[in-house]
């Protein structure tokens, strides 16, 4: 089996065999193309075609571009290039400068013109998705055995590509600013009517510090839902990022914002995630969410239960302060809760019983009370907003924090990470993880989209 490429380009043709294969046909495992012979396949007709693409690219460029004069040689040095189906040596010719014109140098390269970055864009966008998917020695495992790629490609090189083409994302980003309220009420009438509300949840996650293996740092995610349009994450390190109200500003405009549209920002009243939502857009309305209150008091429940060992009629009547205050909260009422809290840390203090989590109990009692009084203004009336099919919790966040944090940055295994690396990496998970990575690539390189065009339809004729 003998396999030729015939190669047409701009009417010069050529033809080459590039490989032949000795394949039997009475066993299944000689059926077809096995994936090393695929790979060396593929690594060989990816040779050729780079090698005429490049050769009829220098050819146009042995003339000069003004006069039409031809270029005197000096010689050419060895580069590579990089690609998803293996490395291909180039030689880079050098040229004099042709006299007619001022020029910035006595020789130049046409190649560095083309070569500006030694890796394919192609290849760079499968490291970054697949590194911001799994870590980055999988990544390197994976691809080294699906495709002809250099067999020295490993976790470090996959990393700072990655970095990269992060770095390159954060270069896009505007300037910074305090608040994004534009226009005043009466341009806001003149506005068209918005889209459908955005709801907008964000939360914290920790992850291990690299540098202080003692302690932990904490990331911010979050996720925009929007009705009727693509939902859209969003993490960052709030401690190394410069940008983070600029970041949210630029997930909300892809999804429509504009200062008529109605934006609910659930929190779980932290005041470095509060302040991120801050003077966002004039329409906005900021609550705390109910998982994080149902969460504490849950908290609260489990040491009632413990103090029912050592005084039942006591641990019962907590039971119950707590149910109501609970209920006061999810009606609004914050005023009676918080009566309801303070009693409840009162009672904690003087109480005398042997039970040994008392002062944890009397602890997360006054957090408790604490967190409902800091919050007061950011509680709604959970139970209309529930009957009337409006967002209460952030419980889609949670699920957000595990897909973005937990899955990538293996909190179980306690994985060491530095904030920039964290950061970076959370910039194109994020990507991957919306949808956004690739239209963004091809944003960068056009030609990708045409490509992807030009690949469906030959697949539809075939």
């Amino acid at each position: 089996m003998r396999v030729k490429l015939l190669l047409e380009i701009e009417g010069e043709t050529s033809a080459e065999e590039i490989a032949v294969f000795n394949k039997g046909f009475d066993r299944i495992e000689e059926i077809g193309l096995s994936l090393a012979e695929a790979k060396d396949l593929l690594g060989r007709f990816q040779r050729r075609v780079v090698e005429a693409q490049v050769a009829r690219f220098v050819t146009e460029r042995q003339s000069c571009q003004c006069c039409g004069r031809p270029l005197r040689a000096k010689g050419w040095y060895p580069i590579s290039f990089r690609t998803p189906f293996g490395d291909v040596e180039i030689g880079s010719p050098r040229f004099y400068s042709c006299r007619c014109r001022p020029a910035n140098g006595k020789t130049f390269s046409p190649l560095t013109t083309l070569f500006r970055d030694h890796v394919a864009p192609e290849l760079l966008y499968l490291e970054t998705k697949w590194a911001s998917l799994v870590s980055y020695d999988a990544t390197a495992g994976l691809l080294k055995d699906v495709l002809p790629i250099d067999t020295k490609t490993n976790a470090a090189t996959i990393r700072n590509h990655l970095h990269k083409v992060a770095a390159r994302s954060e270069a896009e980003l505007g300037e910074e600013h305090f608040s994004f309220i534009d226009g005043c009420p009466a341009q806001w009438k003149q506005l068209p009517v918005p889209e459908g509300p955005i709801v907008v949840g964000i939360d914290g996650g920790f992850v291990r510090d690299r540098d202080d293996r003692k302690t932990h740092f904490e990331v911010v995610v979050g996720k925009s839902v929007a009705e009727d349009r693509a939902d859209r994450y969003f993490g960052l390190v709030q401690c190394l990022d410069e940008k983070p109200k600029r970041r949210l500003h630029e997930i909300l405009r892809t999804q429509g914002l504009q200062m008529n549209q109605e934006i609910t920002f659930l929190t779980d009243g932290a005041d470095n995630v509060r302040e991120l939502a801050v003077d966002m857009s004039p329409c906005a309305e900021h609550f705390l969410d109910w998982f994080h209150i149902t969460m504490r008091l849950t908290v609260l429940g489990q040491y009632a239960k413990g103090l029912a060992h050592h005084d039942m009629e006591e641990a019962e009547r907590i039971l119950e302060t707590l149910e109501r205050t609970k209920w006061y909260l999810w009606n609004g009422n914050c005023r009676e809760a918080l009566l309801l809290a303070e009693d409840l840390v009162d009672d904690l203090v003087c109480m005398e019983s042997d039970y040994p989590n008392l002062k944890k109990f009397t602890a997360k009692a006054e957090e408790f009370y604490v967190y409902i009084e800091r919050n007061a203004d950011r509680i709604p009336n959970y139970g209309e907003r529930w009957r009337y099919g409006e967002r209460i919790s952030t419980a889609f966040v949670e699920s957000t924090v595990n897909v973005v944090v937990g899955k990538r940055f293996a909190k179980k295994q306690q994985m060491q990470w530095s904030r920039k690396g964290a950061h970076l990496l959370l910039q194109t998970r994020t990507g991957v993880l919306d949808g956004t990575l690739r239209p963004m690539f091809e944003r960068w390189y056009p030609a990708l989209a045409a490509n992807d065009q030009t690949a469906s339809d030959m697949a539809e004729a075939a």
